[in-house]
């Protein structure tokens, strides 16, 4: 019998629209792994193993079949975007447990591509941290489960890792995306703002969260970022669709090979007194080398980072929460979400008449008119152990998740596409990443980056879990 399991998105929808693969086969198979692997991963908050397999008919009924870009791949969904007749819970006792009676644009748009969603994912309370545990569950690293898988998307990063689904949904507003993926050995891609519809919680933490993929190849996660941004043709060739959705200047970069684009390598941390540890620097030098040999224009260049990078950083998260706290009960929430809410509020109104956004595109922006994309390391160490940190006071949270990645949140300020990519391993034998920022429009030159990193260092696309 064909084994679906551990085959790609893009394998796995070219088979069912050529009828070599049927979807309740290939959703059945994905349900199995999740039944026996889920109890030491904790990737998953529900599972909808019977709609799964009533939605997998579906469409293999349908008569477009031969043309959906992701037809019958099992999806897991972050459990902060609806899905239609489940609840939502954002990982909190405190949000109403009433089914949603549509979907998530996001989410719809998977479906209508063929999608099948097999599950929601767990998060921390509010997808607040960079770890995910809480009364729901507990996402561990399929590569050393002793760690966490990270935070907020860490149940969806830890999904795609173990094999349980090829591709999953997530989101990043402070590196949400990012950091699980890194963690997880996965490729993702925080989109610019407006590439795809946000519609996160209550504001989308003033505009810097965004939806994106979660992959184990980068053609994947280009087919799903495609399917997000709503600019998937129907039709089985989703490659020349999905550049020209996600940026005009690819094609143009393509004919003119890897030496028109400008790389600057930066291992320097953006927060002051945060140091990046050697595994992470040696990721990220080793990737500039891969580059350059290839004949990409590599410098070593630092952003100029502001000092006040820091202060900005936990005004914006933490007035973020406080927006998606105010209708809930404190009394239903963990201390660390609290105590975060609270000094939100302090910053609320400095955050909504504050001008420090702006101010950071305007000092970065002539770093990046010098050069086309930036790559640094994707975190600073490796991942915080498993551990109730719901349980545990704030600042520990806080230093915990500053000190691990501070790399991510400029790029949800500045509102610029980033994207986290596999690369080496750590000393304990997990995968080790980079980061590929640019500015607004290039995602497709950040995936171009990504393929010829993948080309040339490929990695082992799930833990080995048996």
């Amino acid at each position: 019998m064909t084994e679906w399991v551990g085959r790609t998105a893009v394998e796995i929808a070219a088979a069912v629209r050529e009828k070599r693969a049927e979807p309740r086969a290939v959703v059945a198979e994905h349900l199995e792994r999740i039944a026996r692997l889920d109890g030491r991963i904790g990737a998953f908050r529900a599972v909808r193993a019977q709609a799964a397999l009533a939605e997998a008919d579906e469409v293999a009924a349908r008569a477009d079949r031969d043309r959906l870009p992701l037809a019958g791949v099992p999806v897991a969904v972050k459990d902060n975007l609806a899905v239609r007749g489940e609840s939502t819970l954002v990982g909190s006792a405190a949000t109403p447990a009433a089914p949603a009676d549509a979907d998530h644009v996001t989410v719809a748009r998977l479906r209508a591509a063929g999608a099948v969603v097999v599950g929601l994912t767990n998060v921390p309370e509010l997808c607040v941290f960079g770890t995910t545990e809480g009364v729901h569950g507990t996402a561990r690293n399929p590569w050393d489960t002793s760690r966490t898988a990270g935070g907020s998307s860490g149940g969806s990063a830890a999904a795609v890792a173990a094999g349980m689904v090829p591709i999953a949904l997530g989101n990043d507003g402070m590196g949400s995306l990012r950091i699980p993926a890194a963690n997880c050995g996965l490729v993702t891609v925080k989109p610019g703002h407006g590439v795809v519809p946000a519609g996160i919680g209550d504001g989308d933490w003033f505009g810097m969260s965004e939806n994106g993929p979660l992959a184990t190849t980068v053609a994947d996660a280009r087919l799903m970022l495609s399917v997000l941004a709503g600019t998937e043709a129907a039709g089985p060739e989703p490659g020349p669709t999905a550049e020209s959705a996600v940026g005009p200047e690819a094609e143009a970069e393509a004919e003119a090979g890897p030496g028109a684009l400008r790389i600057a390598v930066s291992v320097r941390s953006p927060l002051a007194g945060v140091r990046v540890s050697g595994p992470y620097v040696a990721a990220a030098r080793e990737a500039a080398g891969v580059l350059a040999r290839a004949g990409w224009q590599v410098r070593r260049a630092d952003p100029p980072y502001p000092l006040t990078l820091g202060v900005t950083s936990l005004a914006h998260w933490t007035a973020g929460t406080a927006v998606d706290a105010r209708s809930l009960d404190p009394r239903l929430l963990a201390r660390r979400t609290r105590v975060h809410a609270a000094l939100g509020r302090r910053f609320l109104n400095g955050v909504r008449g504050g001008t420090a956004r702006e101010e950071l595109r305007r000092r970065l922006e002539p770093f990046f008119a010098e050069y086309d994309v930036l790559l640094t390391p994707a975190l600073a160490r490796r991942s915080p152990k498993s551990a109730p940190w719901h349980e545990r006071g704030w600042l520990r949270n806080v230093l915990a998740n500053t000190n691990y990645s501070p790399l991510t949140p400029p790029w949800n300020l500045t509102g610029w596409p980033a994207m986290a990519v596999p690369l080496g391993m750590l000393p304990s034998g997990a995968p080790a990443a980079v980061q590929l920022v640019g500015l607004p429009g290039t995602e497709a030159r950040l995936l171009r980056v990504a393929e010829q990193l993948e080309a040339l260092r490929p990695w082992r696309r799930t833990a080995p879990l048996g």
